[in-house]
């Protein structure tokens, strides 16, 4: 196999308890010796616990439950959501990132979590990328209150993996792996929605296979991964190899043209119903790209939860072939959402496709054949003449009609077209 390895010295560092522990360093509290749990108390027993103290995780009170699930001998606090507090501080903590690397090598992940490439500062520093970032958790400590656990990694994914796994467990709170980790660290990850990126859906598809720990879809065959699954089927194989050459320059906000798609919803979605609106809004982004001639390499995905719990996110995933294929960029969208969806209410839902480069031609990969790409352009060219001509809602999927589609309203309303 080709040098498909990076080497070089990526942190990723999490906040713990992020929300909890906001809300108790705000009140003058320990977030280490305090019951506190972030949750709206307007919504009763059934609430849903955004956030605890890692006090009580000691007593085993997990993160994203019900309040009513938590024992009743157990006395806590309850603190409401207060999301201006908690971007203030991710924000201060930023802020003592950015005292040790430039912007350029800072990919910040969500709220709480973020990427620091230090490979090109340790020359300079003087210092180990352990040290370095034993440094900088001491800093965030001292500058914020808050406690931060890292992995450290020879690419990104090693460095996520080490620190979702091992850093918690381990007195200073750093984990660092390496590619000599891979088979006695990283393959023995079971089950597999413990692993990063793989969410329950695809555990379950994956176990059919006959694949339940990592080092299974390690020796699982590759090509048979991607027939079934697409670029998901091979971004896992990847990742069960270690292998990851994403660079934060990858993820960093592009300024050139995009096609982009944003709607907020009429009601809570969850993560069944939701995968009919993002087909929908594919199609219609899919549209505006074939009428423009246009394929997209880099597509951008991002949630937005209901008001009763706030936050979201929003993440972008580079392809190796630009495309304006539907299916492909579905599955992408679906790999984004697999890897951070919280099982939280959903009111809104964006879509972009960036990178943008003129269709001049047809650009075949080893899994693709030059008459499969030719049937789904056809159809798709007749689709799209067909509503063009009589009108946004002449043809239409099977989908559209089922409760939960919003397509017909919206195509009546705007014309099914929305940036």
């Amino acid at each position: 196999m080709e040098n498909v390895y990076l080497n070089r010295n990526f942190l990723c560092i999490d906040l713990k308890s992020f929300f909890a522990s906001c809300e108790c360093i705000d009140k003058n509290l320990d977030p280490f010796k305090t019951p506190l749990v972030v949750a709206n108390p307007n919504q009763g027993s059934g609430a849903i616990t955004l956030a605890v103290t890692p006090y009580l995780k000691t007593l085993e009170v997990k993160s994203r439950g019900r309040l009513f699930e938590i024992p009743k001998h157990i006395k806590y606090m309850i603190a409401k959501p207060r999301m201006n507090l908690y971007i203030k501080k991710s924000k201060e903590v930023v802020s003592v990132y950015l005292k040790y690397v430039s912007i350029e090598d800072i990919h910040i992940y969500s709220i709480d979590e973020c990427f620091l490439d230090v490979t090109d500062y340790l020359k300079m520093y003087k210092k180990t990328d352990y040290e370095l970032a034993l440094d900088i958790l001491k800093d965030v400590r001292e500058t914020t209150g808050l406690y931060a656990t890292c992995g450290i990694g020879p690419n990104m994914l090693l460095a996520k993996i080490s620190m979702d796994i091992e850093a918690k467990h381990n007195n200073d709170f750093i984990a660092k792996w390496t590619y000599d980790d891979i088979p006695t660290k990283l393959w023995n990850i079971s089950p597999l929605s413990k692993m990063w990126g793989i969410g329950p859906r695809m555990e379950k598809n994956l176990n059919k296979l006959g694949i339940y720990s990592v080092k299974d879809l390690a020796f699982y065959d590759r090509n048979k991964l991607k027939n079934k699954f697409g670029v998901i089927g091979t971004e896992i194989w990847n990742h069960a190899n270690g292998i990851d050459l994403s660079r934060i320059h990858d993820y960093q906000k592009t300024t050139d043209k995009s096609y982009s798609h944003s709607q907020v919803l009429f009601k809570d979605y969850d993560g069944n119903n939701i995968k009919i609106i993002i087909k929908e809004m594919i199609d219609v982004i899919a549209v505006r790209m074939r009428d423009n001639k246009k394929l997209s390499s880099v597509i951008g995905f991002g949630i937005g939860y209901s008001k009763s719990v706030g936050g979201g996110f929003y993440h972008s995933i580079k392809l190796d072939n630009p495309t304006d294929n539907t299916d492909i960029i579905f599955d992408t969208c679906l790999m984004i959402f697999d890897k951070f969806y919280e099982d939280l209410p959903i009111r809104k839902v964006s879509i972009s496709c960036s990178g943008l480069q003129d269709k001049i031609g047809v650009q075949l990969n080893i899994f693709e054949s030059i008459n499969d790409l030719k049937k789904t352009e056809n159809i798709n060219k007749t689709v799209d003449e067909i509503n063009n001509k009589y009108g946004k809602n002449s043809l239409l999927k099977a989908s559209s009609l089922l409760p939960d589609s919003t397509i017909i309203e919206r195509n009546k309303k705007v014309g099914g077209h929305s940036a």
